[in-house]
């Protein structure tokens, strides 16, 4: 009987516990399946949403506020190409991000900060833009980025562009014999903004002066960052440290960039060829490690090709494959003396190809 009665007992508590958990409890709903798949789970997907949709509208107005003031500019989603004539802009605001791909350009910053992302610091007004590294305008930022020469990039975020001419010029330079309607213009704003080139005088750049040996020398020596001179002082005259071009010519001919005469001077005060600056460029691409590979179909199709020195010919035929040296009217005029507009040209289509 015992037996019988405990039984029933267990028999009545399981049937009690499979009524609780099939309907559930009108005070504590949520222990049941059907209450947590249906009335809970839909309410919960209503509350995130809403969340979700407040931020999204909340972020839109914050957007909608930063850039009210940048009517007529262009929104760039993503990273966008962007193609760039020479001296013409693109003029960025806080948020935009640009990577220069090809060409050569200059930063200038009009307020706040540029940083290039890819080195982590901040970017001063007149730097050079370097390649395949991407600068970002903080907030508040208004800059832009000047084409020197024809140039292509990726933009993000907002900008427009300038071609007009009323944009600031590359770099505040001091010269009054310097114009922005020169051909030269970006050139010697390049050279001088990277203290590749210093002016004559403080106010004079002499564009049209003969360019010396001892004056290119120095410009490849800052080019490679001023390193030291190395010892020794071979060429005759060239002894004195106290000559502008000691430490250049002697750094210079201690990487075999130069080699001077047979009678053992570098003559540094005499005008210096094209065909003479050529070679000594081509050998610091060789010391720099830089492509060496030339194109005889480029060297043959200038009529004086034969007129170029047996010594400089191969140098001649590297640099006009790269466009370092462009000629004019289909000609090298490997002999004819340079000037100095025309050196801070030739320095920018060396670092327009190579740095």
């Amino acid at each position: 009987m015992k037996r019988t009665i405990a039984a029933g007992l267990v028999l009545l508590t399981l049937l009690c516990m499979v009524t609780v958990l099939a309907t559930g409890s009108t005070t504590d709903p949520l222990i049941t399946k059907s209450y947590l798949e249906g009335t809970y789970a839909a309410a919960l997907k209503r509350d995130i949403e809403n969340t979700l949709s407040g931020a999204a509208a909340a972020s839109i107005h914050k957007l909608e506020q930063i850039y009210m003031n940048y009517e007529g500019y262009i929104f760039a989603p993503r990273f966008t190409s962007l193609s760039l004539d020479p001296r013409e802009a693109v003029i960025m605001t806080s948020g935009t991000s640009f990577i220069l791909t090809s060409g050569s350009a200059v930063l200038q910053v009009t307020s706040g900060t540029v940083i290039n992302i890819s080195t982590g610091s901040a970017v001063s007004s007149g730097s050079q833009i370097v390649r395949n590294q991407r600068y970002f305008c903080t907030e508040n930022t208004s800059a832009s980025i000047t084409a020197s020469t024809a140039s292509s990039g990726l933009i993000d975020g907002y900008y427009n562009t300038d071609s007009d001419g009323t944009l600031p010029p590359v770099t505040d330079l001091p010269f009054d014999d310097v114009r922005e309607t020169d051909w030269f213009f970006n050139a010697v704003g390049f050279v001088y903004a990277n203290d590749l080139f210093r002016g004559t005088s403080e106010t004079a750049f002499s564009p049209g002066m003969a360019m010396t040996r001892g004056m290119f020398v120095t410009v490849l020596h800052r080019l490679d960052g001023s390193p030291a001179a190395g010892s020794g002082g071979q060429f005759s005259d060239v002894r004195d440290p106290a000559q502008y071009f000691y430490n250049a010519v002697t750094w210079a001919s201690a990487n075999k960039i130069v080699e001077g005469y047979l009678d053992g001077t570098f003559k540094p005060n005499d005008s210096i060829t094209r065909e003479q600056m050529a070679v000594m460029i081509h050998r610091y691409a060789s010391y720099k490690d830089r492509n060496m590979s030339s194109s005889s179909a480029a060297f043959d199709a200038f009529e004086d090709r034969n007129s170029v020195s047996p010594y400089a010919t191969q140098a001649m035929r590297w640099a006009v494959s790269w466009e370092v040296i462009r000629g004019s009217n289909n000609r090298m005029l490997p002999l004819n003396t340079a000037t100095r507009a025309e050196v801070a040209q030739i320095i920018v289509n060396y670092c327009d190809a190579f740095e």
